[in-house]
């Protein structure tokens, strides 16, 4: 009994040790393929097939090490070196890394995102074709990979913010397709010079604060491109310069652990504890990974020779992890050398293959279609259309492409076109250019707002309804009652802000809905605004309904960056995997203060389509647009007015259905004589003037265009300027602002010039800021004699 006993343990011990064997040497390749894949990247680059290559080699494993305590419902948020850890964890394969080298926009060979983000900007899907949200909670999850340093530390905030609310939230504890009791981590990656952003600070300022499970990962090679650590980081050490935040009894902050790339097995074991301590606590963690080489440099671009001496150079070929690894699995003889070189071969040759596929896959369509254009091409030129030599020299040119391009192809056909201009044989190569042209321009352009049900813009909307008793209120109480309502119906809609939670906003829109509904619902953040936007678009990522309130538009400067490179895009960069249904809410015009009444709409009109941008006159119309936005999934601003916050209105009985369509204008007084189209806070000024020019026998049309973003999409505008053939354009934004945009829109795109009987005009707030007090108002934005007097030269021309 006793041996018998004994030999069931060795057999035990023989099969652990064989898993543990087989695990080490599953990870040992996994390096040599994502090494590999660097190596062939580069040349790939070098030889012109790939156009600029960034990769992960000095990472792999180090990024092994991570991957293997990364569980499904986790989420990454991070960039453009993570390669290994998308391989490692499986949502991306060798042959997707080089599809999206060579920029196929084909999904079916780069599913990531379609060509249009450069190589390891992965994302896994997170929304279905019908944009709902996925089981979240059975798949391990990227978020869309990031360029602009350090802008995947405020979306991972979100993310992982969004953990502890699902663990202490009980209205969101049925949504177990999104969360298991919050047990969920996000893993966020960037490297070492990229902490020296402000992003990196705020956001890990506020995850100390907040205690959420934020795992930080910094790999530390010692320089930023050619910048070394010293010059980047005080003390030249981020983990020394963190050690105020590290957590301690009776305190928030961070755990901070400090391993060395080359060092398999030390990382296994700190992480496995590590990141167990995260599920368990919540408490975030920094993984400062030390002494990790770069074996080709930053990028192609450059040379790291250029800056690391031959010490620095002759090191890092010593200690590179790959290189390391290796040595520590014959040290324990878990291999020997010649089943190491068979790894190590096989990796290179599945590599290859790979590499062999991707490049079929993107460059045999291609000559398909170069085919078809020599075909088209040699019948002019049979039909003797060929007069000058112009298009047999294209036709040539185009054959002899050994790596051609869609716009090789057309360009060879707008040659011959022009070529051959007047010949009534061009007609098959005009047909196939037009046709090239918009599936061109359909497959990099696509996606840019929802394409789903869920678009915003598919929304049903409906009408206001009042009670006969219906009361008259301040508009800040119409949100208030708006605000109560949306909580109760829908619990999946959280906000958060400066001054949001305990006091409901500066200007009440929230007040005492926090003592109703819970801080985990409602509440306040730190002044923080760019974080304030990551944590939004960190949240909806997890399938949550963020408001995010940004307390005056003038700062939305501090949150542009993430609104401009992450929310604006992510519909468009992953073409429909990611979707980002935040709402911005913020307020802006007039209020008589430099840093109070901005309205930086073109600001925000040139730098965030993809967005939505609502610019309601009142707080009805308003809780409308959050409606309509909150029905669909892309993401959306709402400015509201500043000076509307205690002006009368009447509160509809269904202020919670009610919804707004977008891009559709709403005339709010008809006239004959010009229109006038503007919106928000300005309106109630030209109501004013429309009024005093009526005693003066001008009829003014004045047009609500109620969003910028979408504009008009109806040509409303255009059908009133077709009847008074005169128009005005009003906004407080600066000279060429959003007043421009309007006027390109309607006067340009819609052909509005041709109903013209006198020059448009637009007019707006100047310059400068608007200056402090009620005469810089006045001289800083429109005012009622202002647009009278314009009114009055434009009917008398």
């Amino acid at each position: 009994m006793e041996n018998s006993t004994h030999n069931q343990s060795l057999a035990g011990e023989k099969l652990s040790f064989d898993k543990f064997r087989e695990a080490v040497l599953k990870d040992y390749r996994l390096a040599c393929e994502s090494r590999e894949a660097s190596l062939l990247g580069r040349k790939e680059v070098l030889t012109g097939k790939a156009k600029f290559g960034i990769f992960g080699d000095g990472k792999e494993v180090a990024q092994i090490a991570a991957s293997k305590f990364f569980q499904p419902g986790d989420f990454l948020s991070g960039y453009y070196r993570d390669q290994t850890i998308a391989f490692a964890t499986g949502t991306a394969s060798v042959e997707e890394f080089f599809s999206q080298l060579y920029a196929d926009p084909d999904t079916a060979n780069d599913p990531h995102s379609g060509g249009r983000q450069m190589n390891s900007h992965f994302a896994t899907p997170i929304v279905d074709a019908q944009g709902e949200w996925l089981d979240l909670v059975n798949r391990k999850n990227i978020a869309a990979g990031l360029a602009p340093t350090a802008g995947q530390m405020p979306r991972a905030l979100g993310m992982a913010l969004a953990s502890k609310l699902f663990r202490n939230s009980d209205v969101l504890q049925h949504l177990n397709h999104l969360s298991n009791n919050g047990n969920e981590i996000c893993f966020c990656t960037i490297g070492d010079a990229s902490t020296s952003e402000g992003h990196f600070w705020e956001a890990l300022n506020a995850a100390g604060v907040m205690q959420i499970p934020l795992a930080v990962f910094v790999w530390d090679d010692g320089y930023g491109i050619s910048v070394p650590r010293r010059v980047q980081t005080i003390k030249g050490s981020i983990s020394e310069a963190m050690r105020g935040m590290q957590k301690k009894d009776n305190t928030n902050g961070f755990d901070i652990y400090k391993v060395k790339a080359w060092d398999y097995a030390g990382m296994c074991e700190v992480f496995e504890s590590a990141i167990t301590r995260m599920r368990e606590t919540h408490i975030p963690a920094l993984f400062h990974v030390e002494e990790v080489t770069q074996p080709q440099g930053h990028s192609t671009s450059g040379s790291h020779e250029r800056y690391k001496t031959p010490e620095r150079l002759a090191w890092e070929r010593e200690w590179d992890g790959n290189k390391k690894m290796r040595e520590w699995i014959l040290e324990n003889t878990l291999a020997s050398e010649e089943e190491l070189e068979d790894i190590e071969t096989k990796a290179k040759e599945l590599v290859r293959e790979s590499k062999q596929r991707a490049w079929e896959k993107f460059i045999v369509p291609l000559k398909q279609l170069v085919a078809k254009g020599l075909e088209v091409l040699d019948a002019v030129i049979a039909q003797g259309a060929d007069t000058t030599g112009e298009i047999t020299a294209a036709k040539n040119a185009l054959a002899m492409n050994r790596e051609p391009l869609r716009k090789d192809v057309l360009q060879a056909l707008h040659k011959t076109i022009q070529a051959a201009r007047h010949s009534p044989l061009i007609g098959e190569v005009k047909e196939m250019y037009q046709q090239l042209r918009q599936e061109g321009y359909k497959t990099y352009g696509s996606y840019l707002y929802d394409e789903s049900p869920k678009s915003p813009m598919k929304v049903s909307t409906t009408p206001l309804q009042y009670a006969g008793d219906a009361p008259v209120i301040n508009g800040y109480e119409i949100l208030n009652h708006y605000f109560d309502e949306l909580f109760t119906a829908n619990p999946k809609v959280l906000a958060f802000g400066e001054d949001v939670g305990k006091i409901g906003d500066v200007n009440q829109g929230f007040a005492g809905l926090q003592n109703k509904y819970g801080e985990n619902r409602i509440f306040d953040t730190s002044i923080r605004e760019l974080t304030i936007i990551g944590q939004a678009i960190g949240m909806a990522y997890r399938g949550l309904r963020p408001i995010a309130e940004i307390q005056y538009i003038d700062y939305m400067l501090y949150g542009l960056q993430q609104l401009s490179d992450n929310a604006s895009t992510l519909y468009w960069r992953t073409k429909g995997r990611q979707s980002c249904p935040i709402i911005v809410r913020t307020r802006g015009h007039r209020l008589e203060g430099i840093w109070h009444s901005g309205s930086p709409m073109g600001m925000m009109l040139h730098s965030l389509r993809g967005m939505h941008i609502c610019v309601p006159r009142n707080m009805v119309q308003a809780a409308g647009m959050y409606n309509t936005l909150l029905h669909g999934n892309d993401p959306g601003i709402v400015v509201e007015c500043l000076n509307g916050y205690r002006l009368k209105e009447k509160l509809p009985s269904n202020i919670v259905d009610y919804k707004v369509a977008l891009g559709v204008p709403e005339i709010l007084r008809e006239g004959t004589d010009i229109t006038i189209v503007s919106y928000g806070s300005v309106l109630r000024i030209i109501g004013e003037a429309a009024a005093i020019l009526e005693r003066s026998d001008i009829s003014c049309e004045i047009v609500d265009v109620q969003t910028l973003l979408p504009f008009d999409v109806n040509h409303v505008i255009l059908d009133s300027l077709k009847k008074t053939n005169r128009i005005v354009f009003i906004d407080e934004d600066v000279p060429g602002g959003a007043a421009g945009y309007m006027y390109n829109k309607v006067l340009e795109e819609q052909g509005g010039y041709r109903w013209l009987d006198v020059s448009p005009r637009t007019i707006t707030g100047q310059a400068h800021r608007p200056s402090y007090g009620s005469d810089g108002d006045y001289f800083s934005k429109p005012n009622l004699e202002q647009i009278i007097d314009v009114i009055q030269e434009m009917m008398s021309e």
